[in-house]
């Protein structure tokens, strides 16, 4: 598709520092590098017009036409914390995506747990966290969609802004609203010491995952099937199996049937 423009960043953004690269890898990966080669990456955002590795959950790369996505990752100061409640920043990062999208465009989005954002059954974006260890640091990776087409996704599951037919596709425009939402929602977190508070309840509230007939596919092979029904103060997903009810704290999550 022609006509994709590179964005133009304005100053007045939430953030310590952003920086656009014009293609690379994996951004989360990139920030992971510079931390480990001694760089402040806290409050720091990195954007790639095209990112050629992105990566999702389980090491599953995905890629898009350049300038088609905001590929972005940031990175956030965990310090005081409780590492336990780490699990809730890729699902503040859905929230803040979530309202994000909803503001801009008006595309009304919810949540499959713990990293998809969907409209209908179709994947707009894609979240990954990820542990600068042994500090206190966490990546946050972001995927949305924007200008990509039905013919360059590279899953038949994608969806994007232009498909869903967005009147709003400018990425720094989105961009902007993203990080203003991404780091209110992160300041939340950090005063609140990681206690959910009403973040769960807004997550619940953008929930394609509550209430569903779901899959579970854990580390190991494992498999439950139940009703979601909660998620926990850790930010783990419970699963009601009829004849227990499961806490999930990692793995794959296919929804049977919507709520």
């Amino acid at each position: 598709m022609t006509g994709r423009i590179p964005l133009h960043i304005e100053s007045d953004l939430p953030v310590r520092r952003l920086d656009v690269v014009e293609t690379t890898g994996s951004t989360n990966a990139d920030l992971l590098a510079r931390h480990a080669a001694g760089d402040d990456i806290r409050g720091v955002a990195l954007v790639a017009e095209h990112q050629t590795a992105g990566r999702g959950r389980n090491g599953r790369v995905w890629s898009a036409p350049p300038r088609s996505q905001i590929a972005m990752s940031l990175g956030v100061d965990a310090a005081g914390v409780p590492p336990a409640t780490w699990g809730w920043l890729p699902l503040l990062a859905g929230v803040a995506l979530v309202d994000a999208v909803r503001e801009v465009t008006g595309v009304e989005a919810l949540l499959k747990w713990p990293n998809d954002v969907l409209v209908g059954t179709g994947k707009l974006a894609g979240i990954l966290a990820e542990v600068a260890a042994p500090t206190e640091v966490i990546v946050v990776g972001l995927g949305l969609n924007v200008t990509l087409t039905a013919q360059e996704a590279p899953d038949p599951r994608a969806t994007s802004l232009l498909m869903l037919g967005s009147p709003n596709t400018d990425r720094a425009v989105i961009l902007k609203c993203i990080l203003g939402e991404l780091m209110s929602r992160i300041g939340q977190w950090r005063s609140a010491g990681g206690r959910a508070g009403q973040l769960m309840d807004d997550y619940r509230q953008r929930s394609a995952t509550l209430g569903a007939q779901v899959r579970a596919i854990l580390p190991g092979d494992r498999e439950i099937v139940g009703t979601a029904c909660a998620i926990d103060d850790l930010g783990r997903l419970s699963i009601d199996a009829g004849a227990e009810t499961v806490q999930v704290s990692a793995g794959d999550i296919v929804h049977l049937r919507p709520v």
